[in-house]
């Protein structure tokens, strides 16, 4: 297979002209068509600030400037979300300052989910459906997906984190928040097959599929959420959503071939290179030859991804998964919400996240409003350290927002015009 991938070090000071260095690098020019709407498909892990979990600001700033440069039409280019069942996207592109970016630059802003019309599968990838490993199966009746999607670029923005479903998550991840809806959680059990079709119906309907991955900081632990955050200071990118989760993995720590089943599935199938032999690495090299040595997502799970676990793969399956595709789901949305912001984000994150909070690319992200840039990066990033005190009672005064927010959108209670 003849895959590539980029990994460029960066630093607050240079982070533009690296964001630019590196996807050419990586030949994105070769990938996305000039002449198609792009998408940018931002990842929103938590609608709250936690390093390494959400695409950051200045991941954004650097791929919306390279594409300016490399002169791209920015009437062609907009941010993308979708919706979750447990994550507040309005809320987190506010927290997590990607929608100052989207504005400064004068983007469309696209939900998926807020008037946009939604097709059936087999009328967007016709017999490609019928070669699905598993969604054919999940969704007896099919399942639709986004129409605008079809025939534009999209550029995945996912970071370096582990995952306590996949192990690791990066660009292959990205698009099980962009192509499903909020039923999307039935897959859960089969989800490595589940990427795997998704990644078929990518190359499918998209004119050019590309990832920019920020590994500013990096995730470990019971992600993409209750992760120990590290400040990594790399960036990769490519045109091949397998190489470039693999390559994120074995800086991680890992063998992507034994130890992520989505990337084996992928790269026997042909979909793109799994094996870290095969990719070529360009940029600089020993970056890309760092190990961290990760602990991963499952040596120190958390209470809610136990409970998850027991009930995807575990005892508590048979007892308890069928409610989660009945009017009874949205009991596990509460659930997840009150463990993960009501308790562990009010609670817990701000000793983890105190770690990172005095670190360059945390006073980049808080200063954020303050600065200017110049053509490489930020020469400057604020004085003020991490605000770790919006996490407590503000962000649990928040979580109750969300709850109600959870039922009010849940699907089994609100059909959705689509």
């Amino acid at each position: 297979m003849n895959a590539k991938v980029a990994v460029v070090r960066t630093s607050p000071r240079t982070v533009l002209e690296d964001y630019h260095r590196l996807m050419n690098l990586a030949g994105y020019q070769d990938v996305i068509a000039r002449d198609a709407d792009t998408a940018l498909k931002i990842n929103i892990s938590w609608h709250f600030f936690f390093p390494g979990s959400s695409t950051t600001p200045w991941q954004l700033e650097g791929v919306i400037r390279a594409m300016k440069r490399d002169g791209y039409d920015p009437n062609l280019i907009h941010g993308c979300h979708n919706r979750t069942v447990v994550i507040d996207a309005h809320l987190g592109e506010r927290e997590n300052k990607q929608i100052n970016v989207i504005d400064a630059h004068g983007l469309r802003n696209v939900h998926l989910y807020e008037g946009q019309e939604w097709i059936h599968i087999r009328d967007a990838v016709g017999d490609l459906a019928d070669k699905f490993l598993c969604l054919n199966e999940v969704y007896p009746k099919g399942f639709r997906i986004p129409k605008r999607l079809i025939g534009e670029n999209i550029i995945h923005l996912p970071t370096i984190k582990t995952h306590v479903f996949t192990t690791t998550t990066g660009a292959m991840k990205n698009a099980f928040g962009g192509l499903l809806n909020e039923k999307r959680h039935w897959t859960h059990p089969v989800i490595h097959e589940t990427l795997v079709d998704l990644l078929m119906i990518q190359k499918k309907i998209h004119r050019g599929v590309f990832a920019v991955m920020d590994g500013v900081f990096a995730g470990d632990g019971p992600g993409p959420r209750c992760m120990v955050p590290h400040v990594k200071n790399v960036l990769l990118a490519s045109a091949d959503q397998v190489a470039i989760d693999a390559t994120a993995a074995k800086m991680m720590g890992m063998d992507p071939l034994r130890d992520l089943k989505y990337v084996r599935l992928a790269h026997d199938m042909g979909l793109g290179c799994g094996d870290p032999g095969q990719i070529e690495i360009v940029g600089d090299l020993d970056a890309a030859r760092e190990n961290w040595h990760f602990e991963g997502p499952f040596k120190k799970m958390t209470f809610a991804a136990k409970m998850q676990h027991l009930i995807y793969w575990g005892p508590l399956k048979k007892p308890v998964e069928w409610s989660l595709k009945t009017v009874l789901a949205p009991w596990s949305y509460l659930a997840s919400v009150l463990y993960h912001d009501s308790f562990w984000y009010s609670f817990k994150a701000k000793r983890v996240m105190n770690r990172i909070a005095d670190s360059d690319w945390a006073r980049l992200f808080q200063n954020w409003e303050k600065l200017s840039p110049d053509e490489k990066g930020f020469p400057e990033v604020g004085d003020e350290p991490l605000d770790i005190q919006r996490c407590g009672i503000t962000a649990a005064a928040k979580s109750l927002r969300i709850l109600g927010t959870c039922l009010k959108e849940a699907p089994e209670f609100h059909r959705h015009a689509r």
